[in-house]
């Protein structure tokens, strides 16, 4: 996307979550984007103070068993109904990031000049692709969440002028006159130099499903295998929540939670190899550009 012409126009970036470093690729690509307008713009940014719910799985079931019945997929519910925390005034763009947020086109459109939406993912695909992985109850609700999805992006995506998508693949997935590549990247940093251990590290928001499903193939399949063939192999899993894992590696001795660390490319260089086992999901992986910046294989 090239810059406008004229620059210290006024912008507004509005984001579900916060912008920045070492809080997952999503937060990271935020960052990159709002970077990038802040050497153009003068920029507003907008992050919501979410209402507080249970994590329990009893009342994550609850809840997308009701968003089943309304017809609205998890996250687009989850982060609706917030216009209150809109800032007043008039801008000359404004971005919003993740289709999650694509209904507060209605309430920016009247007073902005141009509308761009950041689509980390496809979010249809990204459902349809989870539903593909598993089984069961979980499957035909993710089936119907993806087709949730379909629908609010026909819907949606439309009322904004431009798009900006991860990939080409996924532009090729739109119909829409103006969508555009805007490629996920890190800001530039030296090497680590820090001695390889006998370590394979998988990184990521220990949270994200894809993300989880990865842990539970790495446990099943791949670790023992290798421990079989390496009985000194060491497994380092790296990023926030890693409660959500932590089941999955009952009995696992030589599997570690490291937990969200401050840097995350010097974390990935003290292991030999990165893995990316990834069974679903849309956009590109950040943790292969962080595996790259740190001069590790990536299987």
């Amino acid at each position: 996307m090239q810059p406008p012409a004229n620059a210290h126009k006024r912008a507004l970036f509005l984001s579900p979550e916060q912008p920045g470093l070492g809080l997952g690729g999503g937060a990271l690509r935020s960052a990159c984007v709002l970077q990038y307008l802040q050497r153009i713009y003068d920029v507003d940014v907008v992050t919501f103070q979410l209402k507080e719910h249970s994590k329990s799985l009893q009342s994550r079931v609850m809840r997308n068993a009701a968003r089943l019945l309304r017809g609205t997929p998890p996250l687009f519910d989850r982060y609706s109904g917030y216009e209150s925390q809109l800032p007043a005034g008039s801008y000359d763009l404004a971005v919003i990031e993740h289709f999650w947020c694509a209904s507060y086109a209605t309430a920016l459109r009247p007073r902005v000049r141009r509308l761009v939406l950041d689509l980390h993912n496809i979010e249809s695909q990204l459902a349809e692709t989870h539903a593909a992985s598993i089984h069961g109850l979980a499957k035909v609700a993710q089936q119907r969440f993806a087709q949730m999805y379909r629908d609010l992006e026909r819907e949606w995506l439309p009322k904004f002028d431009t798009l900006l998508v991860t990939s080409e693949d996924d532009r090729a997935r739109l119909a829409h006159p103006d969508a555009r590549v805007f490629p996920n990247a890190i800001p530039l940093v030296d090497m680590p130099r820090v001695p390889e251990s006998s370590t394979i590290v998988f990184s990521g928001n220990l949270e994200y499903h894809p993300n989880i499903e990865a842990v539970r193939w790495i446990a099943r399949e791949l670790q023992p295998a290798l421990t079989t063939q390496i009985p000194e192999l060491h497994w380092h899993l790296v990023g926030r929540n890693p409660h959500a894992v932590e089941p999955l590696l009952h009995g696992r001795t030589n599997m570690h939670l490291t937990g969200p660390v401050d840097d995350a490319i010097a974390a990935i260089a003290a292991a030999r190899i990165c893995v990316v086992p990834l069974l679903s999901g849309s956009g590109t992986r950040f943790k292969i550009l962080e595996a790259w910046a740190a001069g590790r294989a990536v299987i």
